[in-house]
Parts: C-alpha cells; sequence; structure tokens
C-alpha cells in the first residue's frame, strides 16, 4: 500500500499558529508624559484683597418740606444737575403771607405799648424826685415798661419766624449734584410735622466704594502686618483699583479713606471706604463694582502661571513633582491675580516644582519626563 501524505496547505497553517504562540510577548510601557515645569520662589509680591462692594454717591440731601402747604409747581428737570439754591419747588404762599402780615401788626402794637411805657417813665421820673409820687408807683411803672420791651422782643421773634417760614414756601437745593425723581407732584399737600420728602439730590462728581471684609481675613492681614511679613503703607495711600461688572477696569484709580474699627455683629464684617473720582459720572450709587485694594507688599510671596491652577467651584489645586518626579495633585489657597499669574496664600513652599504644561496627559500618582528648557 502507498502512504498518504498530508494536504500542504494544512502543514502551512499548522506551522505559522505555532510560529504566532512562540512569540507572543507583552507590548512596551508607554514612555512616561512629558511636561514643562517652574519652580516656587519666594519674592516681594503685592499684597492685593479683592473684595465686592457698593457704589455710594459722595453726599446725598433729601429734600423735605419745611413748612404745611400745598405743592403749587415743580421747578426742575427730574434727573437734572441742579446748583445749590436753585428752586425745586413752590408751595402756595398765601397762608404763610397772612401769617407775616398778622406778626408785623403784633410787632407794632407791641412797639407802641412800648414807647407808651417808656413815656410814663420819663413823667414819673422828676415826679419822684419832688416826692409827688411813691416809690411803689414808679417802680410799677419801671416793671411795666420792661413789659413792654419784651413783648417787642417776643413779637419780633414772631415775626422773623414767620418771614422765615414764607422763605420756606420756596423750596431751594441745599447742595450742587444730580436731582433725582420727584416724590410729590403739583396738588399735593405737604407736611412740615412730618418731614414729607419732595426728592434727593446726589453728589457724584466723587463717589464712595463701600465694602466689608471678614474678621478672620482682617485678623489675618493685622497678624502678617505684626510680623512683618506685609509692609503696609499709610491708609490714605493704600490704592484700590475697580473691576466693574463686565469686567473691565475703570480707569481711575482710588485710595482708602476709611476703615471701621468694630466688627458688624450681623455680618461679621469691618467696613471698608474708598473715595474714587468720577468726572465722567460712569459709577453710579447703587452700582455693584470689585473691589481690589493694594494693601503693601507680602515679602515671602510666591507666583505661578495662570495655567499651572485648575480650578473648582470652591477650590484651587496644581500638580507637584516630588523627587522621584511623580505627580501629586495639592490644593491651594489663591490671592488675586497680579501680572497674570496667581498669588499663592497657602499650599505651596519654596522649592516646589509645580506642573505648567502637559496637565492634560497626567494622572496623579504617575511618573513624568521634565522637558528641558527651551533654547533662547
Amino acid at each position: 500500500m502507498s502512504r498518504v501524505s498530508p494536504p500542504r496547505c494544512a502543514l502551512g497553517a499548522a506551522l505559522a499558529l505555532l510560529l504566532v504562540g512562540c512569540s507572543s510577548e507583552a507590548p512596551p510601557a508607554p514612555p512616561p508624559p512629558e511636561v514643562n515645569i517652574v519652580t516656587v520662589r519666594a519674592r516681594p509680591v503685592p499684597n492685593v484683597i479683592e473684595l465686592p462692594g457698593r457704589v455710594q454717591a459722595y453726599r446725598t440731601s433729601e429734600v423735605r418740606a419745611r413748612v404745611d402747604g400745598i405743592v403749587e409747581r415743580r421747578l426742575f428737570d427730574e434727573g437734572s444737575f441742579v446748583r445749590a439754591g436753585t428752586a425745586l419747588f413752590r408751595i402756595d404762599p398765601r397762608q404763610l403771607i397772612a401769617n407775616v402780615n398778622a406778626a408785623r401788626a403784633q410787632l407794632a402794637r407791641a412797639q407802641a405799648t412800648a414807647a407808651n411805657a417808656r413815656q410814663v417813665v420819663a413823667r414819673y421820673q422828676p415826679l419822684l424826685a419832688d416826692q409827688a409820687i411813691g416809690r411803689q408807683e414808679y417802680d410799677a411803672a419801671v416793671a411795666a415798661q420792661r413789659t413792654a420791651e419784651a413783648d417787642v422782643q417776643a413779637a419780633q421773634a414772631n415775626l422773623d419766624s414767620a418771614r422765615l417760614n414764607l422763605g420756606y414756601a420756596t423750596v431751594t437745593a441745599p447742595i450742587s449734584g444730580r436731582a433725582r425723581r420727584a416724590e410729590v407732584t403739583e396738588g399735593a399737600l405737604v407736611s412740615a410735622a412730618q418731614g414729607t420728602l419732595l426728592t434727593t439730590i446726589e453728589q457724584i462728581d466723587r463717589v464712595y466704594v463701600n465694602f466689608g471684609q471678614s474678621s478672620s481675613d482682617l485678623l489675618a492681614t493685622r497678624r502678617d502686618m505684626g510680623s512683618g511679613r506685609i509692609s503696609a503703607p499709610q491708609l490714605e495711600r493704600v490704592e484700590v483699583q475697580l473691576i466693574l461688572e463686565d469686567g473691565s477696569a475703570y480707569p481711575v484709580v482710588g485710595h482708602l479713606d476709611f476703615l471701621d474699627l468694630s466688627i458688624d455683629e450681623a455680618t461679621g464684617t469691618a467696613a471698608l471706604r474708598a473715595e474714587f473720582p468720577n468726572p465722567n459720572a460712569a459709577l453710579l450709587p447703587g452700582q455693584f463694582v470689585r473691589a481690589r485694594i493694594f494693601a503693601g507688599n507680602r515679602a515671602d510671596g510666591m507666583l505661578i502661571p495662570q495655567r499651572a491652577v485648575k480650578l473648582t467651584a470652591d477650590a484651587a489645586s496644581v500638580m507637584v513633582l516630588d523627587t522621584k518626579n511623580v505627580a501629586t495633585p495639592r490644593p491651594i489657597k489663591l490671592g488675586a491675580m497680579v501680572a497674570g499669574q496667581w498669588a499663592v496664600l497657602d499650599g505651596l513652599r519654596p522649592g516646589d516644582r509645580v506642573i505648567v504644561d502637559g496637565l492634560q496627559k497626567v494622572q496623579p500618582g504617575q511618573p513624568v519626563r521634565i522637558a528641558p528648557p527651551a533654547k533662547r
């Protein structure tokens, strides 16, 4: 019998499977990701405190009624600029004019009575010397004269008061500024006793910005100043910059002019105030702003690039390398932005190596490879 040989195709397939099984090995591990780092160094950094605030008019005057009566006319344009002494409202003066006339008549009556009393005393003086009248009668005449003269002074005061009230019938602006809308209309009854509000005038060529700092932050700042970590200028030399609601910076720098030395029990904050020139009325009372207070310099400050920081809703962190170039996340406390870099208040030490570029390829606990510095 002749031997049957297996097909050639079957032998080739078996040989191929055998070769694949013998050469199967694990793929090589990928190289560590390459990153760029920055080494943290201590250096003088501006101590910037950023706080929310509200704009307040430099001076505010509530214009109120000082006499009773009916408003006859409004004499100004609502929202316009008015100067001190400008007439704003006119109150019906007829009753006030009548009061002036009555006071004037009362003064004339008192003056006539006083003149008669003086004549009586003048007639009694020679009679007293001749003992034609008694001392008691003369003294009574002198007392009547003094009473009449006192009545003249009282009547004169009543006339002055009546004239003053008549002047209040024309309501004038106590300060220069922008008048808000009128709170009363023609025909309204106003009262001096109730102090009816007529309008409000605000002077805004300069403005205040009010804000508050928490008691804990204030305590930490004062402690750093006492230890010398922060060199602080005098209060009136502390510069303040405003950031408007649209994110733009107000072009004029202001200065602190008030720091309350007590803590508000309701809010737990200390009140601060800054003054700003406002020549173009760009800042309006009640406007919300953010104030950046340049409160001296922090001697051991640290700055890191903005792109090295990972921000969440309530925290910030960076990736730090240890001695074996293993990446480790570390939470930090940020201050304000200084020249495009974050000021770090806590969480880093001089000499720490922070990853700046390549963060998207790095996982916590993973070793990395530091890219060589770029040639310049």
